[in-house]
């Protein structure tokens, strides 16, 4: 039982795109022939030595956190993760991650933890856009003339919408110029202003097709000068960003809430800490897996009741509360993405079936681990 690397990786980047991933972010294959194939999938939240342990020979270890991320110029085996490295590759094993994509993606990280706690998940907290950088081109062209940049235009990458093309909106209006000496105006004369009706073609490109599009728009306008504006369109917020929102089946207390959290998350040395009313009422609520608090000044103004998240620092969480009625649920790091683990698994076992073995590691790879 096996399956080609590189298919394993087509299934987790159609999942979790790497486009979503965070500038500063580290993700994809670490290590590993996509060539070859692998007969085992290993699903963690971080690369350890004891989760490696756990990889057979010739397995993937799927993991959410990069094992190489911050200042990384060396994976010699006399380090930590070169080590870790080195015996992966010796024994032909290999290392994926899926970090800041997996929390953007839908479903993603959040969504896990969502699922998790009995949330039906309603919205996104935080979105990010849904597509690629777009332009919306304006172009002034005299009338007989508009079919034949607009077809340039669209030759050239423009007017796609989705499943349609030749997309592009026109008006007519009146264009007023005056050409000056050195100038060699198609239409009119020097010294004379010349008023020519000329239609508004507008339509919009990907914004890395910039300098094609103005070259076929140049290419096909008469005009020694085309008068045209370019806009860079904001992102169109789609499903997928940092953070989710969900309501739960019916309203509870916030300790009961809090009691909720803590039974379906594992069990760490952090626990479950909660700040609020502990008889506020909690129907509506925000998730964020991993550190979360610089979403709090959303979660303050989405109208929840209630967040849960980790790594919440004690000033941004005091300030919160001072300012915002929303109840804060602080787990351990590790646990509220550890649901995530069982959604990778899912998603890989559904693509491949009995033809390769998919297992979450039960290794608590919480840092935190002495207990009072």
């Amino acid at each position: 039982m096996s399956a080609r690397l590189a298919d394993v990786i087509d299934v987790l980047e159609a999942a979790y795109p790497p486009e979503l991933a965070q500038g500063w972010d580290s993700v994809g294959l670490v290590c590993g022939d996509p060539d070859e194939t692998v007969e085992s999938v290993t699903v963690a939240v971080d690369a350890t030595p004891a989760v490696a342990a756990e990889v057979p020979e010739r397995g993937l270890l799927l993991a959410h956190h990069p094992l190489l991320l911050r200042g990384v110029d060396t994976v010699a085996a006399s380090t930590a993760k070169g080590a870790l490295i080195h015996g992966l590759i010796r024994t032909n094993r290999a290392l994926f991650t899926a970090h800041t994509n997996a929390d953007s993606a839908a479903p993603g990280v959040s969504d896990a933890l969502a699922e998790a706690l009995g949330l039906t998940v309603e919205d996104v907290l935080e979105p990010v856009g849904g597509g690629r950088d777009l332009d919306k081109w304006v172009v002034f062209v005299p009338a007989a003339n508009a079919d034949a940049v607009r077809n340039a235009m669209f030759a050239a990458g423009a007017g796609h919408i989705g499943d349609y093309s030749h997309c592009s909106w026109s008006t007519t209006g009146t264009g007023q110029f005056l050409p000056h000496e050195g100038a060699s105006p198609a239409i009119g004369s020097v010294g004379a202003i010349e008023r020519v009706p000329e239609d508004r073609v507008e339509m919009i490109a990907p914004a890395g097709l910039r300098a094609r599009v103005l070259t076929a728009l140049r290419g096909a306008h008469p005009y020694e000068e085309p008068a045209f504006d370019i806009f860079a369109l904001a992102p169109i917020p789609g499903d997928v960003g940092l953070g989710r929102i969900g309501t739960l089946a019916e309203p509870e207390p916030l300790s009961a809430f809090v009691s909720r959290v803590r039974a379906a998350l594992p069990e760490t040395s952090w626990g479950v800490r909660a700040a609020g009313d502990p008889g506020a009422t909690v129907s509506r609520v925000a998730v964020c897996g991993g550190a979360g608090d610089s979403l709090l000044g959303r979660v303050a103004r989405v109208g929840v009741d209630a967040y849960v998240t980790s790594d919440l620092r004690h000033h941004p969480a005091d300030e919160h509360r001072r300012a915002s009625g929303v109840a804060l649920v602080d787990v351990a790091h590790w646990a509220s993405e550890y649901p995530w683990c069982h959604q990778a698994a899912a998603l890989l076992r559904g693509h491949f079936g009995d033809a390769l073995p998919v297992q979450v590691s039960a290794v608590r790879t919480d840092p935190w681990n002495v207990e009072d």
